[in-house]
């Protein structure tokens, strides 16, 4: 990193402390003598000590820390590269892992205050519990959770596996307060779902690409093809990347032989990520939008290079740019860009995305939303048509 981008960061950092510890408070003018040519641990322990000598009040050092460390990678200028504390990383770790120890709810906080259950894992130990979606969580262990973020709440749902855990719930739709215990679980994040459309047209959504995306892949292209599955529809909408590993593993199974990608570094050494000659030549197409980002659009860009199969929906995201998450010694960590990637034709789709075949709207009162009904999704059923004039 150059010497400027590293005082910009810092300086970020610094201004940020002044707005935290100074806004709005006069301070006299101080000169103070520094050692000419003091390195920068020297500056920065100087400006600590001078924090702790005449800032009139106590302050978080920890704090300061961990955002002196946030501007110093912010100074690179890049939304992708950025610092992340201990339990930052660990969070990130375990999102990538496609698995995690809690009780399988999703959960937000709703506008009345309360933290509300958004939605319940099929299966998960919340469901065998009888919690439901639309559930408003008011205590946790007994714990009143007023004035609670959603992520405080869920810090305190999380615990070891086998532990339980009790829930106050509101229930508005009967009015009963409940209790629930439930037993902590390891539950597998499902990132793919799928069915058997008519004409013997399987569909398959991805959400995202994590450690167990591919097994869930696998296994529901087999079910299909076992169900008679004569063309595919690969639903890529709203999949906003995740593990490139998991779509090469993918893209092994459905991209023939050649490049799926290539990524170039800083220093012009270039990659390739190559598919064998075995491979499932099942008709596709590939449902995209504008949220369909990086690892997505590698699967996508591959397809619709290689002729594979046609995409249909909006331009997608455009980010082209593949990161690397390093471990810090003290358990925290950085996500650094260290590549940017292009197709098998050769084309960097960073900030402009990827044209669509056909580009689809849908309905304007769908637009921002996942679950659209059959018979309004403009962009399935746009499929549906183009697959009926493949021949198989």
């Amino acid at each position: 990193m150059q010497k400027k981008d590293f005082w910009k960061g810092f300086g970020a950092a610094f201004v940020l402390l002044a707005v935290i510890y100074f806004g709005g408070q006069f301070l006299a003018q101080m000169n103070i003598a520094l050692p000419f040519g003091m390195s920068n641990t020297a500056k920065i322990r100087q400006i600590e000590e001078m924090l702790d000598t005449y800032y009139v009040e106590d302050y978080d050092k920890e704090l300061a820390e961990e955002l002196m460390y946030t501007g110093l990678v912010a100074g690179v200028g890049d939304p992708y590269t950025y610092y992340l504390s201990a339990d930052s990383l660990a969070e990130q770790v375990e999102k990538n892992s496609g698995h995690f120890v809690g009780i399988g709810v999703e959960i937000y906080a709703g506008d009345d205050g309360y933290i509300v259950v958004s939605s319940v894992t099929p299966g998960g130990p919340a469901e065998a519990a009888g919690i439901l979606a639309e559930d408003k969580i008011t205590e946790v262990d007994g714990e009143s959770i007023t004035g609670k973020t959603a992520a405080d709440v869920s810090a305190l749902v999380k615990g070891e596996e086998g532990t339980d855990v009790t829930l106050t719930i509101f229930r508005e739709s009967t009015g009963e307060v409940l209790e629930k215990t439930v037993t902590r679980q390891d539950i597998q994040v499902q990132t793919v779902s799928w069915c058997m459309m008519d004409d013997n047209i399987g569909y398959i959504s991805i959400t995202n690409f994590r450690e167990n995306t591919y097994n869930q892949f696998k296994e529901a292209l087999d079910t299909l093809e076992a169900e008679g599955m004569e063309k595919l529809v690969l639903d890529l909408r709203n999949n906003t990347g995740g593990l490139v590993k998991s779509a090469h593993e993918i893209g092994e199974e459905l991209l023939p032989e050649g490049i799926m990608v290539y990524t170039m570094d800083k220093e012009g050494n270039r990659e390739d990520t190559l598919c064998d000659d075995v491979y499932n030549d099942v008709p596709m197409v590939v449902l995209v939008n504008g949220n369909s980002a990086s690892a997505a659009e590698i699967l996508a860009g591959a397809i619709q290079d290689t002729g594979r199969g046609e995409l249909i929906g909006t331009t997608t995201f455009g980010k082209g740019l593949v990161q690397r998450l390093f471990t810090l010694p003290d358990g925290s960590g950085l996500n650094v860009t260290i590549q940017k990637y292009y197709t098998p034709n050769g084309t960097s789709i960073h900030g402009v995305g990827i044209t669509p075949d056909y580009e689809v709207e849908l309905p304007e009162e769908y637009a921002q939303q996942t679950n659209i009904p059959a018979e309004a999704d403009t962009q399935l059923q746009k499929a549906v048509e183009v697959l009926s004039e493949k021949n198989i």
